[in-house]
Parts: structure tokens; C-alpha cells; sequence
């Protein structure tokens, strides 16, 4: 399946893009961003991370299917 996801702040340093187009088979949240992150070295744990798909706040186990957009959103820090 193919999914658009969009990276923040720190996730999107590592990756070196805000944005990018995958094909990969992922059940859910959780188990695409364990693919991507084995990918891209992500250190931050989906514990520490915040799911959007589609533009809504899901839980992990949200199902994925093909053409979602999703957005991992670590913890940042205004000021």
C-alpha cells in the first residue's frame, strides 16, 4: 500500500524531508512507524509521539489503508 507521510519537527531533521510517499505493507499506525523508523534511525519512541490520519487524531491501532496520509507529531516546545 502507499501512504503520504508527513514529518515534524525532530522526526523531520532525522528523515532530511517533511514529507514523502512510501509503499510499504503496515497494518496500522504502529507498525508503519516501526518500519520507518528501522528506516530513518528514529531514536523517539511511539510512546512519545502523537498519530494523526487524514487530518484526525487516531490511536495507534488505527487501520491504514491505501492512500492515507499520516503524520507523526513529536512533543515540541514554544516559547
Amino acid at each position: 500500500m502507499t501512504y503520504r507521510v508527513l514529518y515534524f519537527a525532530s522526526l523531520r531533521d532525522r528523515a532530511g524531508t517533511d514529507a514523502e510517499s512510501v509503499d510499504l505493507q503496515a497494518i496500522d499506525a504502529r507498525a508503519l512507524y516501526a518500519q520507518l523508523r528501522a528506516r530513518h534511525g528514529f531514536t523517539m519512541g511511539d510512546d512519545r509521539l502523537r498519530v494523526a490520519i487524514n487530518g484526525e487524531f487516531v490511536g495507534w491501532e488505527h487501520a491504514l489503508r491505501d492512500g492515507d496520509e499520516i503524520a507523526f507529531i513529536p512533543p515540541v516546545s514554544g516559547g
